[in-house]
């Protein structure tokens, strides 16, 4: 029996789920949603289904098996609660939401709802993240004594007119660290464990007269088995370099930086390659969504919640909160 899906939301990044709907045995593409006429139009006839401008429209007159959200970051909370609260399975883009309030909403809905949600963190599904998580979680490499991550990439002034949306905090919930760097944040503290204190400092260093969040971040997190972690960030970086992300345990140094290099103690050196997408997507983007969408819908039938849940998402969202509370004292109502 084939399971229905839709998507909410027809901008940039709906392109890669439409990609994992196509090539995901036994799921239906029934419907598409966007309040914007000339996306929706577009979809439709792209994709040859019923389109809606809401997404209580979609579910009340399709009733799909699982929701797609693809929309800017102040709808994810929403639509995915109301989703959920109607038995509807969901796939939410990150951020979890863009206030720490929402994305409390959302992990209530999800505790209270029967169905399944999942949070697009798909760079956990990355051959060199799942290796570096196994090699950490085995012990054999002793314990972490400490990590470090590094995002230098670059955004231009045309990137955020062109949506708007992702420059401003009451629709994007924040700059660099929402939209972009969340995903480092995310693996970051995956892999080396809880993180209990942050000190950091976000800032607007190269996009000032285009965005009023920031373009620029960095922090020390102290972590819950005492590794300490350090993080940069920034879009003012002439390309787009590679994430850079080093744990260093008492055996060994891992360093992700396209593939996983692990230089052991020993003088061993292990190479695990991370693999490659023709997707239609971004590059920046990774390799892994369809992975995630996969596996998500082969989870339907189980009875516990999918991995990347909102209470995991929840944590790399509260990081990045907290270095916002640090960096904008006097807009606390706007970046909480």
């Amino acid at each position: 029996m084939s399971t229905t899906a839709a998507v909410i939301g027809c901008g940039d990044v709906s392109t890669v789920h439409f990609e994992a709907l196509a090539k995901l045995d036994g799921a239906t593409l029934v419907a598409v949603c966007d309040p914007d006429p000339q996306r929706l139009a577009a979809a439709v006839a792209a994709y040859g289904v019923p389109g809606f401008a809401d997404h209580l429209s979609l579910i009340e007159a399709v009733r799909p098996d699982v929701v797609h959200i693809c929309t800017p970051h102040d709808q994810h909370a929403s639509v995915a609660a109301d989703c959920l609260e109607r038995g509807v399975n969901v796939i939410v883009e990150k951020p979890l939401a863009h206030t720490l309030a929402e994305g409390r909403r959302l992990v209530e809905a999800a505790s209270a709802s029967p169905a399944k949600i999942a949070v697009c963190f798909q760079n956990r599904y990355n051959a060199t993240a799942q290796a570096m998580h196994a090699l950490l979680s085995s012990g054999e490499l002793g314990a972490v004594v400490g990590a470090s991550a590094t995002v230098m990439w670059q955004r231009s002034a045309e990137y955020y007119e062109n949506r708007p949306w992702r420059g401003t905090w009451a629709s994007g919930g924040g700059g660099l660290m929402m939209n972009q760097a969340i995903h480092t944040v995310d693996l970051l503290q995956w892999l080396v464990g809880d993180v209990v204190t942050v000190t950091g400092n976000a800032s607007t260093r190269f996009l000032g007269g285009t965005i009023e969040v920031e373009d620029t971040a960095e922090f020390v997190a102290v972590h819950a088995n005492g590794a300490r972690s350090a993080f940069y960030a920034t879009l003012a970086n002439a390309f787009n370099a590679p994430v850079a992300l080093d744990v260093v345990t008492e055996k060994a140094v891992l360093s992700l930086k396209g593939d996983l290099t692990v230089n052991h103690n020993d003088g061993r050196v292990d190479v695990i390659p991370e693999r490659t997408s023709g997707s239609g997507g971004r590059s920046y983007w990774g390799v892994s969504h369809e992975l995630l969408i996969s596996d998500f819908y082969g989870r339907l039938d189980e009875a516990e919640p999918f991995w990347i849940s909102p209470a995991e998402a929840e944590k790399s969202l509260r990081i990045i909160k907290d270095v916002y509370r640090q960096s904008y004292p006097e807009w606390t109502g706007k970046v909480s």
